[in-house]
């Protein structure tokens, strides 16, 4: 089973497509060396712990207004 689960996240997010977006910015963020905001994450993939971190609410994620 997937922690954390794609449900879950999808509710703190509001759509897959923003869930998809917002994870793969802060993968790259923590690929290129910014320090992770979980005290032990779970997974050692860059992907896993931006999920980790949307879950656990340490990235606050905004919403783009469209003109």
């Amino acid at each position: 089973m997937l922690y954390p689960s794609i449900d879950k996240l999808e509710v703190k997010v509001g759509s897959k497509y923003s869930l998809v977006v917002a994870s793969s910015k802060r993968a790259r963020l923590l690929r290129d060396g910014s320090p992770s905001q979980l005290s032990s994450p779970k997974s050692h993939k860059y992907v896993g712990r931006a999920l980790e971190e949307i879950y656990e609410d340490l990235i606050e994620i905004e919403e783009e207004k469209a003109e």
